[in-house]
This record gives C-alpha cells, structure tokens and sequence, in this order.
C-alpha cells in the first residue's frame, strides 16, 4: 500500500493552516510560513501586538464600523501573519533571504513591501483578498507569486 505523499506545496500550506488557527482575529484567521532549503524558518498568525488584549477579547472596530475587507488597514489593532513571520524571524536573528512565504491569505500592500524589503523571493498563497494591489507590488518588485487555492 502506498500513501501519497503530500507536495512541499501541500505540506508547507497545510502547516500555514495549521498556524492560522492561533489567530485571534474576528474577521479573518490568517497564518504564515516562511520556509528556506525545505525548512521552517518562521511562523506568524494575525493577532494583536505582544502582551496587548486580543480583537476577540476587546472588539475589533474596523467590523464595528462595518468597513469592507481591503480597506482602512490602519485602524486595525492586529498585526498581520505575513508580518509577525517576518518580525519572528528577525527577532531570533534569523535571515529570510531567498526565503518562500506561505499564506493562507493573499498578502496586503502593506506586507508585500515588508516582504519585498526583507528579501523574500517567492509567495505562494491560498486564498485571494480584496485588495490586489499587494500581489500587483510584489510582482512588480520581481518576487514570485504563486496562488495555490486552499480550503480554509
């Protein structure tokens, strides 16, 4: 009997949803993996910064006051995946040079210049997201992008 063996793909976005399961966000349950030479090098759910109440314990005001997804970024408490995989990374002194970004979700604008500047090479993601200008960006800046649709 032989078991199928998942692609590297499979695998590393299996464990990117593994990893959105941790995030605290109302809206959206989003998690990343950044991976080099076939290891994890980093991980990162959306979720409020270090040591701060969490959107599902205070509210999240971008759902209350009922604005659509993709827009006014910056009035929301929760830091990104994408970001907090970058921002573990760099925290334990780890590069991402040449690295591939898994994501449950399409990266925002905002991500995809961290992304682009932290020196990440390829993004595979799962699931698109209202604002296009993000993968747009990283394209633009020579980074592949692959969309690698995923149930979530």
């Amino acid at each position: 009997m032989t078991l199928k063996r998942p692609t590297l793909d499979e695998y590393f976005m299996e464990i990117a949803k593994v990893v959105a399961s941790r995030s605290t966000c109302i809206r959206q349950k989003v998690g990343a993996v950044i991976v080099k030479d076939k290891r994890i090098l980093a991980t990162g759910y959306n979720g409020a910064p270090s040591n701060l109440p969490h959107c599902d314990e205070v509210g999240c005001l971008r759902e209350k006051l009922k604005v659509p997804s993709g827009e006014r970024q910056e009035l929301c408490r929760g830091v990104h995946a994408e970001q907090n995989a970058v921002i573990q990374a760099a925290k334990f002194g780890i590069s991402v040079e040449g690295a591939t970004l898994y994501s449950t979700h399409c990266p925002c604008i905002t991500c995809a210049k961290i992304i682009i500047n932290s020196g990440i090479k390829k993004v595979v993601y799962g699931k698109d997201y209202a604002d296009k200008n993000g993968i747009e960006l990283l394209k633009d800046a020579g980074v592949e992008v692959v969309f690698f649709p995923v149930e979530i």
